[in-house]
């Protein structure tokens, strides 16, 4: 029987080309998954070891506290310890001329335990003199020879801190991922302690080895040191909380400290995987019922001449276990190649130069173990089924799952009992906005789906093949063979079924959350961008001239622009706050928010609790109703005729806004009318841009008004880049994961192509009987394309319809208790997907139909 299985797996490859497809991704997508996080981790290490690349003994205190100084003493009078370096880091700025910019000041080290590789000029040595990172020298436009200095983050000048710092040389970056962004820096220890206070702030201590020391004593002699009382430690007397490692544990103590102890990356990746290799098994399991069912009299004829119901299960399950054992191998090497390509794509950019590819060998054997695994559980049911064929046993397809029998019972209770529990514990989930029984119910209820296929699939396909009937005779003929083998068909709608399902729920949950959170952010932030002019009070004026609403509508990107002008305050019981007034018209067309200004009230921000107000106008005190918005970037506003009603501006404003008196000079304090306490406080404007922007659209824009108006970049601010932060995030994992889910939407197209292209091989005879009768060629590939598209098509609506209900449910039970939910379709996208499979089960077709065309009638009426 081992001979006839192997003969079968050499004869009819391609039968087992689709199963070897299936695992091969499933498989690959596990590994890779599992590489991901080996590699993450040994990526890490390279950088973050780089730091300890000439240490034998590295000391550390206790969660990244420091070491204290009188530690590195001791530890130097160990016998067998050549060297002891107490490694000092802190964060300033320093200025390079004008310009200063962030900068990681780090102590300088012994020759036997610097990592720092000097590329150009020398290594600094005396305390006024210091050594860049090439990357940053080279931005900076920093050279040897040149000077710096320490800077406080303003227009700092050589000598602002701590004087002139000679630059000796320039060194290799470090791959530390905690110095990155920051001009790397090796400097004295009194450069350091200037920006720490004066005091020593030790990180770490790294420690040679003397040539020839036993390195298990010297570790067992300082950690005896470390544990002995340090008078260092504010002369208390007691032990310090240190710990000594080697160079490779350190680094592995700083991995895990950095992650954070898990992997959540690896996690969520393992869940699209286990999605990838269950519709793998659903495809595999499929091609082999249909692979004995087409092998039934060949079956049979083996148990007339004395084959065993065990050696014909057996052959089975060993044709599965080579094409399992082979597409699993298959996949780990595509794993591998994949990811040796991502980190070489990796290493040639300026953040990932430290990567490395790393393949633990768990990846490789629960790849292959899982791939076989996988395919030995989805042959198991057809094997079966091949043992109880009973000899000379004609060859017809695999009766449906019936309700009436007991089996068919058993499946539509528990079926209907998993979908009834999962429904009820997602809709609990939602509406009392708890992921947890959201995600058990949804697991719950779709494997009740699952369960429920048989009885709803094949019954779909034939009232969806009605419409296929007004193409004449190869619509009527394609909508009948879709549903001649339920079994079959209902396997493979339920592969496409999973991936269209879960492709839908991501798609809708994103545009859900993403609707979701824009609406919060307009009620919350009901304006774009605000343009703050300062007045001449501030000290700052002189700029207000170039800043006009005319000025602003001219920039590219700004839709509507409004101008806001101080007119009065709040009474003094209300904290004198400054009021605006404008244009209602104006300021409804920058507004985002549901909020609209009327004469007679103020609108305010939702900070402002009370329901009326008293203003100061120029006629006296007067009480306004407030409508206070959902808004906290909003500023208090009243009509241009509110404002004239009450007086406008009274007289002693600007005094009471200043809180001093103003000065008699007309000169320097003009009279405190309306024009004269604008200038002074300043105006306001307030933008719309245009939609679609993303964040590099709104920084132009920013970067435009700023050009424009010769305001400075902090008087421009407002919540468009936290808006567009929102929606990129949203974009970004939407593309992420549509790209895993697409792996099993791959499996599951494959296995519709499979499944015609058997179909198409079992019914060889029936297609020439129907080509004897007049059927032309191309009504033949015609039938056979219209029979893959409604098996993808149905598919695709039960899984686009399903996604739609678990991705609203989804967002409602994640984002319910953040902001409300209410359901958003991208009709467009989802198009897309029900376009893709469409398209995808008609290029299915090709293949089988032009074998099925090319095959005459009389040699196909001639196959047994």
């Amino acid at each position: 029987m081992l001979q006839i299985a192997l003969a079968q797996v050499r004869v009819h490859a391609r039968r087992f080309l689709a199963v070897g497809l299936a695992v091969m991704l499933g498989v690959a997508f596990l590994s890779a998954t599992l590489m991901v996080g080996a590699t993450t981790t040994a990526s890490l290490g390279r950088s973050i070891g780089a730091g300890y690349a000439t240490a034998d003994l590295v000391v550390t205190g206790q969660d990244g506290s420091d070491v204290p100084a009188d530690v590195v003493e001791r530890l130097t009078a160990v016998p067998g310890v050549d060297t002891a370096y107490g490694l000092e880091r802190a964060y300033g700025q320093l200025a390079t001329g004008a310009q200063s910019s962030l900068a990681v000041f780090t102590t300088t080290a012994p020759t036997d335990l610097e990592n720092a590789e000097v590329i150009r000029g020398s290594y600094p040595g005396a305390p006024d003199e210091v050594a860049l990172d090439e990357k940053s020298a080279e931005r900076l436009g920093v050279v040897p020879g040149d000077t710096v200095a320490l800077g406080d983050g303003g227009a700092a000048t050589p000598g602002a801190l701590g004087g002139a710092l000679t630059v000796t040389g320039l060194v290799t970056p470090s791959a530390d991922p905690s110095l990155s962004g920051a001009v790397q820096v090796l400097a004295s220890a009194s450069v350091v302690r200037e920006l720490t206070g004066g005091d020593p702030a030790i990180r770490n201590i790294q420690l040679a080895l003397a040539p020839g020391a036993d390195a298990a004593a010297v570790l067992g002699a300082v950690t005896a040191v470390l544990e002995a009382p340090s008078t260092g430690a504010a002369d208390t007397g007691e032990a310090t909380d240190l710990s000594v490692r080697t160079a490779s544990e350190q680094t592995l103590a700083d991995v895990a400290q950095l992650s954070n102890g898990n992997d959540a990356l690896t996690g969520i990746l393992l869940a699209f995987a286990a999605v990838a290799v269950l519709v793998a098994g659903l495809v595999i399991a499929n091609t082999f019922s249909v692979l004995v069912a087409q092998r039934t009299r060949e079956l049979a004829l083996l148990r007339c001449i004395g084959a065993e119901r065990r050696q014909i299960r057996a052959s089975v399950l060993v044709e599965a276990t080579i094409v399992g054992f082979t597409g699993s191998v298959v996949g780990v090497l595509l794993a591998v190649g994949v990811m040796a390509g991502l980190v070489g794509l990796a290493r040639g950019t300026d953040f990932g130069s430290f990567a490395v590819l790393a393949v633990p060998p768990s990846a490789v054997l629960t790849g292959v173990a899982v791939g076989l695994l996988m395919t030995l559980l989805a042959a198991l049911v057809p094997a079966r089924a091949a043992t109880r064929v009973a000899p000379l046993a004609a060859l017809r397809p695999t009766d449906p799952v019936l309700a009436a029998s007991r089996s068919g019972r058993v499946r539509l209770a528990v079926g209907l009992a998993a979908l009834l529990l999962g429904v009820a514990l997602l809709v609990l989930g939602a509406f009392s906005v708890a992921i947890g029984p959201a995600v058990l119910g949804g697991a719950v209820s779709f494997l009740g789906v699952v369960l429920l296929a048989p009885f709803f699939i094949p019954a779909s396909v034939a009232a969806a093949g009605r419409l296929a009937r007004p193409l004449g005779v190869p619509g009527t003929l394609a909508s009948v063979n879709a549903v001649r083998n339920p079994a079959r068909t209902t396997a493979s709608s339920a592969a496409l079924l999973v991936g269209v399902t879960l492709v839908t729920m991501m798609m809708v949950g994103a545009q859900t959350a993403r609707t979701s959170f824009d609406r919060e952010l307009d009620q919350n932030y009901a304006v774009d961008l605000e343009v703050r002019v300062p007045g001449s009070s501030s000290g700052t004026g002189g700029q207000a001239s170039r800043v006009d609403v005319p000025a602003l509508q001219q920039i590219d990107g700004v839709q509507t622009a409004v101008k806001l002008t101080p007119v009065l305050l709040t009474g003094a019981a209300d904290g004198g706050q400054l009021v605006y007034s404008a244009d209602a018209d104006d300021i409804a067309g920058v507004l985002r928010s549901d909020g609209v200004l009327q004469d007679g009230m103020v609108l305010a921000p939702q900070t402002w609790e009370q329901s009326e107000v008293t203003l100061d106008g120029g006629d006296g005190p007067a009480t306004l109703p407030v409508t206070a918005t959902d808004a906290v970037f909003f500023q208090p506003l009243i009509t241009q005729a509110t404002a004239e009603q009450l007086g406008g501006t009274p007289p002693g404003a600007l005094e009471a806004y200043l809180g001093e008196p103003v000065a008699a000079d007309p000169a320097t304090a003009p009279a405190a009318d309306a024009e004269a306490f604008a200038t002074a406080v300043g105006s306001t404007y307030w933008l719309k841009l245009t939609d679609g922007l993303d964040a590099e659209g709104v920084a132009e824009v920013q970067s435009r008004i700023v050009a424009a108006t010769g305001v400075s970049e902090y008087s421009v601010m407002g919540p468009a880049l936290e808006r567009v932060a929102y929606n990129e995030i949203i974009d970004v994992m939407l593309l992420i994961v549509t790209a895993l889910l697409a792996v099993a939407v791959l499996i599951a197209l494959i296995g519709v192509a499979n499944t015609l292209s058997l179909s198409v091989l079992e019914r060889r005879r029936e297609n020439s009987l129907l080509r004897a009768l007049g059927l032309t060629r191309a009504q033949l590939r015609g039938m056979l394309a219209v029979e893959a598209v409604l098996i993808a098509g149905v598919a695709a609506l039960l899984g686009s319809g399903l996604g739609i209900l678990y991705g609203w449910l989804g967002a409602q039970s994640a984002l319910g208790g953040i902001a409300p939910v209410s359901p958003a379709v991208p009709v467009g996208q989802i198009g897309a997907v029900l376009l893709v499979a469409v398209a995808a089960g008609l290029l299915a077709s090709v293949l089988p139909a032009r074998r099925a065309a090319r095959l005459s009638p009389v040699a196909g009426l001639a196959a047994d």
